[in-house]
């Protein structure tokens, strides 16, 4: 099974890139964040006339996940029970919501007999921010979500936009990000959670240079002097981390007009 994480950032903006990076690349599941469209508006039409299914769970311009596959999509769940949901910061623009809202972050199906999950960790804006605990609410539901299907016989891969660096060898520069979210001691903590649920770290190899970036902010001369970061990530159980065969980050999609800001992962497994 070849399978891919991508975090698009809009799916209406990146539709022909994606078409062409399914077309060249022939993934079995392609696990895609941040679609940034409403659920019926996914251009699942486009896929399917590449052979894939699509499972799509979105809610408009922010947030939403998708899994296209070629291996099957069976048993699809969106979201998960216990998802704390977003209740709005105390101050600020938005306010707070009269209910936690439950955003359109988690995606999963069995693929090939794998359950294949497909997340978009909330950002957490500021250790400050109520978005900040709301973060680390929604990973460990997202634990408890997880470890229940690791109770079961399918394999199980999470793939997904993190929105945190596991460790500082995954940031250009760690005194860059000091007071920043995505590199604090909780956010670290709540990911090594997950995967002491059952979960190991399949770490691509960068196409070019030492550094498994992933994400590289748009600001001029980031990306070309690879001040980027790891926070698109593959965790498996060990059947499958143990069958990868390759494992790559495609630097090439990051490139050219009107990129994601970030590269996708492509992930080969022996099953």
């Amino acid at each position: 099974m070849k399978l891919a994480t991508w975090n698009v950032n809009s799916v209406k903006a990146r539709l022909p890139r994606l078409l062409d990076w399914l077309d060249r690349t022939d993934p079995d599941v392609l696990c895609v964040q941040e679609t940034k469209v409403a659920a019926d508006a996914f251009p699942a039409k486009e896929v399917a006339e590449l052979g894939y299914e699509t499972a799509h769970h979105g809610e408009g311009r922010w947030n939403g996940v998708a899994l296209l596959s070629r291996a099957g999509l069976e048993d699809v769940r969106r979201g998960f029970a216990g998802d704390p949901g977003w209740a709005g910061e105390p101050t600020g623009e938005e306010g707070l919501f009269e209910q936690p809202h439950i955003e359109a972050r988690a995606v999963s199906a069995l693929c090939g007999g794998v359950r294949v999950w497909s997340v978009y960790v909330p950002n957490g804006r500021t250790p400050e921010s109520a978005h900040y605990t709301y973060k680390l609410s929604w990973l460990g539901g997202l634990r408890t979500a997880v470890a229940q299907d690791l109770a079961s016989a399918a394999p199980v891969v999470v793939c997904g936009d993190f929105n945190v660096a596991p460790t500082d060898a995954d940031v250009f520069d760690p005194a860059a990000f000091v007071g920043s979210t995505h590199v604090t001691a909780p956010e670290r903590a709540a990911l090594a959670a997950l995967r002491e649920a059952g979960l190991d770290d399949i770490v691509p190899t960068p196409m070019k240079g030492p550094n498994p970036f992933t994400y590289w902010d748009y600001r001029a001369g980031m990306f070309h002097q690879d001040k980027g970061m790891r926070i698109d990530l593959v965790y498996a159980s060990p059947a499958l981390s143990g069958a990868v065969t390759s494992a790559y980050i495609d630097r090439e999609a990051r490139k050219g007009k009107g990129p994601s800001d970030h590269a996708p992962i492509v992930i080969d497994f022996d099953i």
